[in-house]
């Protein structure tokens, strides 16, 4: 069976990808993955006695939006982490990972037609592969704005025509940035409010990474959104446990935004949603009211950042997130060359760049890139930044 012809603009993942590109070549060494983002930290121990406690819970249907326990730790989070008040009834919404909801909002906000004409869809470039099949499934024009070091690896959103600002729907962000680990500041933020709000755009704002930082925590959208006075109905701030608490596996994620648009996120979730089961609700709001896990596994990548900073240097270093996107020298070729060429020699697998992101006309941003996840025990790390050092700077 085939996909609708709109999908067709979609490459191939970016894992299968790279499977195709490596083949059958053999390692140089014995093999350090460092490809995917998947967090290797233990999870907290609360977690397993949390879901026996509650095992029962398994025999019934979990409630669609969210337990009233789960969405109150969120919302107490939310306090804590930005100093933002929402209702957990009315402002929040639990989500089988945010994957699912980053999707789904855009099937749930955005309209048919904008400005008399198919509505855009703003992702940054690279960016999480789930926003362009989102744009596509709802036949809106997916539109790349380039996140470069000339842009701070940010995308420049106002330096976007603005016929296409005028039909532009939704602008997915990511901050911290995946792959690029920049944040985005309060002046950022801000101003993107202020574009949202002339050209009357609602802003997705992924923030996965929130709590994996060096240094100051990263300002969130909802910190500007309190301080500008900016109508909430206008932002989906989305977040995660997978990243701040080791538990990809969980599957426990939220949105939150102004009521009307949680109204409408929930109704589509009514008919497409897939619940969380209660005792990992009860896990995860468990997991969510506590912070020491928290600062404990924020140690442990700093720990590592640090060795990346010896090895590598600290212009490789990013503010925020768990991997290193670093630039290819030319005498390696592009990013594709490079992992092959680390794979041959090192025995280190990375990612090239061009696969998290799209040809546009400014070139592709992710060519002369590869990016590496620092998400293994310190040691393994400390001996893959070396290779990646002697593979590729030296």
């Amino acid at each position: 069976m085939n996909f609708p012809q709109r999908f067709s603009e979609l490459p191939e993942y970016a894992f299968p990808r790279l499977r195709t590109l490596l083949g059958d070549l053999p390692p140089g060494a014995e093999p350090i993955q460092m490809t995917i983002g998947d967090p290797r930290h233990a999870p907290p121990d609360f977690v397993g006695p949390v879901v026996a406690e509650h095992a029962a819970g398994f025999m019934s249907y979990p409630p669609n939006d969210g337990h009233p326990q789960l969405l109150s730790a969120c919302a107490g989070w939310l306090r804590r982490r930005y100093g933002f008040d929402a209702d957990p009834e009315t402002r929040i919404l639990a989500l089988n990972g945010t994957r699912e909801g980053l999707y789904n909002a855009s099937m749930a906000l955005c309209p048919e037609t904008k400005a008399g004409g198919r509505p855009a869809i703003l992702t940054p470039n690279p960016f999480y592969q789930v926003y362009a099949v989102a744009s596509l499934s709802v036949g809106a024009e997916p539109v790349y704005v380039n996140a470069t070091a000339e842009t701070g690896h940010l995308p420049d959103f106002a330096s976007v025509d603005s016929g296409v600002l005028d039909r532009t729907a939704l602008v997915y962000v990511c901050s911290p940035a995946n792959p690029q680990g920049s944040t985005a500041s309060m002046a950022y933020w801000t101003d993107l409010l202020a574009l949202a709000e002339r050209h009357e755009f609602r802003i997705l704002a992924d923030e996965c990474y929130a709590e994996i930082y060096r240094g100051a925590p990263p300002t969130g959208i909802l910190e500007a959104v309190r301080q500008t006075g900016a109508d909430p109905e206008w932002v989906v701030a989305f977040h995660s446990l997978s990243k701040r608490s080791n538990l990809a596996g969980l599957r426990s994620g939220f949105a939150v935004s102004g009521p009307q648009t949680i109204a409408r996120m929930k109704q589509l979730r009514n008919y497409a949603g897939a619940p969380l089961p209660l005792p990992l609700q009860m896990a995860a709001a468990r997991a969510w009211s506590e912070d020491a896990h928290v600062e404990a596994n924020r140690a442990l990548y700093a720990e590592k950042f640090r060795a990346a900073a010896a090895i590598l240097g600290p212009d490789h270093i990013p503010e925020a997130g768990f991997f290193l996107w670093l630039p290819v020298p030319e005498a390696r070729g592009d990013g594709e060359a490079a992992t092959v060429a680390l794979w041959r020699e090192q025995g280190v697998k990375v990612l090239p760049g061009a696969y998290l992101a799209r040809d546009t006309s400014a070139g592709n941003p992710g060519a002369n890139h590869i990016r590496a996840a620092l998400v293994g025990p310190l040691e393994e790390t400390v001996e893959g930044l070396t290779r990646l050092r002697d593979g590729l700077y030296r």
